[in-house]
């Protein structure tokens, strides 16, 4: 399963641009003992968050869902809003953000990255 962007998914991304700020939906499954792996990612990643002009709005854990088919229950749901696409792609080629991404990748056995476009934005109206 995948858990890191490819840098083809980045570039599609970028094309697709709206402009503005935007915020990254975060579904993640953890490996097993992966949650310490991950808290320590977010805590690292914390600074990088600054640095770029983002934060994050929403940190959860997945409960019992209401609707879903089997298998789309995740451990975790983040929301993280960014100032632009091109700031996101940006902290990601950070050579010391790069130097911390292992975490993530160990963390995780699955994973969904889906930037979200406000609705009223022309994209969606």
């Amino acid at each position: 399963m995948a858990v890191d962007p490819t840098g083809s998914a980045l570039a599609d991304m970028l094309k697709e641009d709206p402009g503005g700020p935007f915020v990254m939906l975060n579904l993640l499954r953890f490996a097993p003992d992966g949650r310490s792996s991950y808290e320590e990612y977010s805590r690292r990643t914390a600074r990088f968050l600054k640095k770029y002009g983002a934060e994050l709005v929403y940190a959860g854990d997945g409960a019992t869902p209401l609707v879903a088919e089997d298998g789309q229950d995740w451990d975790a749901v983040l929301l993280v809003r960014y100032p632009d696409r091109e700031t996101f792609s940006r902290m990601v080629a950070d050579p010391e953000y790069q130097e911390i991404t292992h975490l993530r990748s160990q963390a995780l056995t699955e994973a969904v990255l889906q930037p979200t476009v406000p609705w009223g934005s022309g994209r969606n109206s």
